[in-house]
């Protein structure tokens, strides 16, 4: 029944509106962004290169319920849209410690113009605390055209993902997200 009831909420949280995939970064407030948490000196930091930052949302983590797109990166001719979503509330219920979902879906990218989704592959995610420690990678599941896994973010930090996947044309790839909990 709880194996039912995940996928049902996971399902959900894969049908997000298209509506997040195109959010404005222009009316993004930067102010409210805490930049001392940002240290892009290390190696785990941000690489910004070929970062599509059109849609990006650096929106705070305490609006639970809400999935929140955390960029776009193109790597390869494969461009990566990463969303997460605190789920604590819902996971617990469940009895669950998981408290976030990331979803990552992937398009070909042709100079500018996406091309066609690409919805089969191998995909796992590596995390990193924010007191620097990793975690074991954690396989993502294919569902409805992206790919999920539910992680345990307890900690107040700034989390890194480290995306690796080997998708239908066979190329190894690494994507690098982040976000900050609060």
């Amino acid at each position: 029944m709880k194996k039912i009831i995940l996928l049902t909420v996971l399902a959900a949280f894969v049908m997000a509106p298209a509506s997040l995939l195109a959010m404005d970064h222009s009316k993004m407030d930067h102010s409210k962004m805490d930049k001392s948490t940002m240290d892009h000196g290390s190696k785990k930091s941000m690489d910004h290169n070929g970062m599509d930052h059109k849609g990006m949302d650096h929106g705070d983590m305490g609006s639970h319920g809400d999935m929140m797109m955390l960029g776009s990166e193109v790597v390869e001719g494969v461009k990566a849209r990463v969303h997460i979503k605190d789920t604590s509330e819902a996971m617990a219920k469940m009895g669950m410690d998981h408290t976030h979902h990331l979803m990552v879906s992937f398009v070909k990218d042709g100079n500018g113009a996406e091309g066609s989704a690409i919805e089969k592959g191998k995909v796992a995610v590596k995390v990193i605390n924010p007191d620097e420690t990793e975690n074991k990678p954690v396989k993502m599941m294919g569902m409805d055209g992206a790919f999920g896994a539910d992680l345990v973010l307890k900690e107040k930090g700034m989390y890194h993902f480290y995306i690796g996947t080997k998708l239908e044309d066979g190329t190894k790839r690494q994507f690098h997200f982040h976000t900050e909990v609060k």
